[in-house]
């Protein structure tokens, strides 16, 4: 890949990491329920879905994705399902503050957070319709592919860490300033709404 064409491909990177989304909801969750220190997994894993997104996309399965309507309302659906649940489990978590939570024993683990953050991008058909569109802009079909997409793994990866890092810190820092019961009991059915609503977002995308 050459410079020139890295280049604007790191353009489009940061406005496919910023694009808000399930991964922004899962983020910003993590991060007012488990601060900082304790949601890091989840963006990792959820750079860990955009590999595997893109790992599907570079063997062809995408394609078939894409084409076939069957194992795409599979995937879509497994993935409605999923962010629904999200929402739920959101929706019903106990009002504890996020400074609280930093000095005990954490309930999710490292572990559980990252499959959450992975199962939020990798199972999401929307992602893969999308890199199977914007991909092959930047790929030169005359050079080998397996480096020039794990330069483009590497560099998404590097925008959605910085992005989601952000989002995570916005929730950690900032709602973590709301104490009280009663403002976290209303942030986590914020929060757990925000799935649902990208849960049903998900359920009415179309492939093109």
């Amino acid at each position: 890949m050459d410079l020139s064409t890295w280049i604007a491909f790191f353009a489009a990177a940061w406005a496919i990491s910023l694009s808000p989304g399930a991964g922004a909801i899962a983020a910003m969750s993590a991060g007012l329920n488990h601060g900082l220190r304790r949601g890091w997994p989840i963006v990792f894993g959820l750079v860990a879905g955009i590999w595997t997104q893109i790992v599907v996309v570079g063997i062809g399965l995408g394609a078939l994705i894409a084409a076939s309507s069957l194992a795409f309302l599979v995937v879509k659906w497994a993935g409605v399902a999923y962010l629904v649940w999200l929402g739920i489990q959101q929706w019903r978590a106990p009002a504890v503050p996020v400074v609280a939570a930093d000095s005990q024993a954490p309930e999710v683990t490292g572990r559980a957070l990252f499959l959450r953050g992975w199962m939020v991008n990798a199972v999401n058909p929307k992602g893969t319709v999308f890199l199977l569109a914007v991909v092959p802009q930047f790929l030169e079909l005359t050079r080998s592919l397996a480096p020039q997409y794990a330069v483009i793994a590497g560099t998404l990866a590097f925008t959605d860490i910085v992005v989601m890092a952000l989002y995570m810190v916005l929730a950690a820092r900032v709602l973590r300033l709301l104490r009280a019961p009663t403002h976290l009991k209303a942030m986590n059915r914020v929060f757990g709404g925000l799935f649902v609503l990208a849960g049903s977002l998900l359920a009415t995308f179309k492939k093109v």
